[in-house]
């Protein structure tokens, strides 16, 4: 159902234009939305006037007409106004209110299908059905972008994206938790990945200069029909989670851009304490201090460049041949030979996802 300040926005606006007054009651005789005083008319008479077979009648200045929604009584419509055109204004007045409604009801059916759809609550035969008869075309491509904004209900998000991504364009916006945001996006015929993530990255900056929200953004493959748009919300639920995991530093994840952190996120606990016990024996990886952290993810970063390490991190590049040296001695790990520096790496992704899985159960 359509809320009253729709209503009164609307009454309001034709009431400007036609100089006619508008009241809304609802089948009770309560008042829904007004644009005059409307005291002399009680519940009674709105009453009566329900219980009557008639679609309208005149009372004085006033016009009465029923609101319908699919032969259902929903409201009564008063127009108030001594001029011929009251009665053909009022009829204006209660069309416009019913495409309301109509517009409204399949927004919110919309909304349901989508929800339904990409958690994979309906079958293949009901999501051809319910996408023919809410006018959803099947074989767009198309691709879902999860945008966390961290805040529980809090609608400014969805209200933002909604005004970027709208429906006419072929794309919509849900959500099925209280700090993610969903848009399922259309794309023309040529765009590809290219074109998903500078709508991505563009989300990420409107979210930040708009509404002050620092957002991560994460997003599936492209998929060629509807029934697959469940599979790329999964994958961009993965991307979310592996991007918090492992790439913490960037607000934009592609789940085709994972790479190991992908694989290690499907790793059983079990077999992730095996790993770290079988490369670290009785050491804590805990225990580096974010000295020695930051020096060996900086020599990955330059491809286990010495020189180049040294420079970036403004030290002597005897002093960065001291660090990695004396981690070699508490590992066993030579993290300038590449296959030392891949086992070290492998090992503190697994420790990061192994803290998550701590976090998560606290």
């Amino acid at each position: 159902m359509i809320s009253a300040q729709v209503i009164t926005t609307s009454i309001e606006e034709l009431r400007a234009i036609t100089r006619v007054d508008l009241c809304v009651f609802d089948p009770d005789g309560a008042v829904v939305a007004s644009t005059f005083d409307n005291n002399d008319i009680g519940p009674e008479l709105i009453k009566n006037f329900v219980d009557s077979p008639a679609d309208s009648q005149v009372i004085g200045l006033n016009h009465l007409l029923k609101i319908t929604d699919e032969g259902e009584l929903v409201y009564v419509l008063v127009a108030r106004g001594s001029s011929e055109d009251t009665y053909i204004i009022g009829k204006i007045a209660v069309s416009q209110i019913q495409q309301l409604m109509v517009a409204y009801k399949e927004r919110f059916d919309r909304n349901n299908f989508f929800q339904n759809l990409i958690l994979d609550n309906m079958l293949l035969v009901d999501i051809y059905n319910r996408a023919k008869k809410l006018h959803i075309d099947v074989l767009v491509p198309r691709v879902v972008l999860i945008v966390e904004t961290g805040k529980e209900k809090d609608n400014t998000a969805m209200e933002l994206l909604g005004s970027m991504y709208s429906p006419q364009s072929g794309d919509f916006i849900t959500a099925v938790d209280e700090s993610n945001v969903i848009v399922i996006k259309s794309l023309d015929p040529g765009e590809g990945y290219e074109a998903v993530e500078q709508t991505a990255n563009t989300i990420v900056d409107m979210m930040n200069t708009e509404a002050m929200m620092n957002v991560r953004v994460a997003y599936g493959t492209i998929v060629q029909e509807l029934k697959d748009v469940s599979k790329s919300y999964k994958e961009a639920s993965m991307a979310l989670d592996v991007g918090k995991i492992f790439y913490v530093e960037k607000k934009v994840n592609a789940y085709g851009r994972l790479g190991i952190g992908r694989l290690i996120y499907q790793l059983p606990l079990n077999l992730c304490k095996i790993y770290i016990d079988e490369i670290f024996g009785e050491n804590d990886p805990s225990d580096f201090d974010e000295e020695t952290i930051t020096t060996v993810n900086k020599f990955f970063e330059n491809n286990l460049n010495v020189s180049e390490t040294s420079r970036q991190l403004f030290v002597h590049r005897n002093t960065l041949v001291y660090r990695l040296e004396k981690l070699q001695k508490s590992t066993g790990l030579d993290v300038r030979t590449f296959d030392d520096a891949l086992t070290f790496k492998i090992a503190m992704m697994v420790v990061n996802y192994m803290k998550y899985l701590d976090s998560l159960n606290y």
